[in-house]
């Protein structure tokens, strides 16, 4: 039987995940150049540009062009998508520190979606409540929170460390469950400059209906993450049929 050598870029991708693996190339570590990696490793450039194209494509690295190559951010924070939880209680469970930074609480119109999400007229207000959520000081979550405004005293208490709080002390309401929605989200002009994001950095746009235990809209919000601080995963079950 002929043998057949394996590929020398393998090698290479082998070698730099392994030096990751190891922390010789920490986590946002910008790698050493094309040229001093080739020389280092013994091999052409073009081999090593194929594994760094590799290794791109499996989210390992980040090629900025015309900057260098940078070893992909690991996730600060992982949550399963069907626990629900708030944002506050996520942060915490993770070791850091969460805090918040207002930037906008008033009482509006219920535009159209609003009207479809939160079961209320054109003619009632809606609470939104706009938040930059930070986690040991950086900012890593941008929120929308649409409440029916007949739930809230006016003006709205803004010391409570989290909606769901918010709601239970001030309107008596606890949330049962949630329906969530997940995008994808590129760069976002407005998004990204709050949360500190380098241009090629993702978001996930999180959002949710959540209900009371009478099955009651009571909360419409869009969270913003930042993709390379937040990983979500998603338990299937197969349906098995008799």
């Amino acid at each position: 039987m002929r043998m057949v050598s394996r590929p020398l870029y393998l090698h290479v991708i082998d070698w730099i995940k392994e030096q990751i693996r190891e922390g010789r190339f920490a986590s946002g570590e910008r790698l050493p150049s094309e040229f001093e990696l080739a020389k280092q490793l013994g091999v052409s450039r073009s081999t090593l540009r194929e594994a760094l194209r590799i290794l791109e494509d499996e989210n390992v690295v980040i090629r900025r062009h015309g900057v260098g190559t940078f070893v992909h951010p690991r996730p600060l924070f992982s949550s399963g998508i069907e626990e629900l939880f708030s944002v506050t209680d996520m942060i915490a469970a993770h070791g850091k520190r969460p805090g918040t930074h207002y930037l906008f609480t008033g009482r509006v119109k219920a535009q159209a979606e609003d009207r479809e999400k939160l079961n209320v007229s054109e003619k009632d207000e809606v609470v939104v409540i706009e938040r930059l959520r930070t986690a040991d000081d950086e900012p890593v979550v941008y929120c929308i929170d649409k409440i029916p405004a007949h739930l809230l005293p006016d003006p709205v208490p803004l010391h409570y460390p989290s909606i769901f709080q918010l709601l239970e002390r001030e309107a008596g309401i606890r949330i049962s469950y949630a329906v969530a929605e997940i995008e994808p989200v590129g760069y976002h002009e407005k998004v990204s400059s709050l949360l500190s994001c380098a241009p090629e950095t993702a978001l996930l746009l999180l959002k949710q209906v959540h209900y009371d235990v009478d099955e009651n809209p009571v909360l419409y919000c869009f969270n913003y993450f930042r993709a390379d601080r937040f990983r979500f995963r998603v338990v299937r079950r197969r349906l098995l049929t008799r």
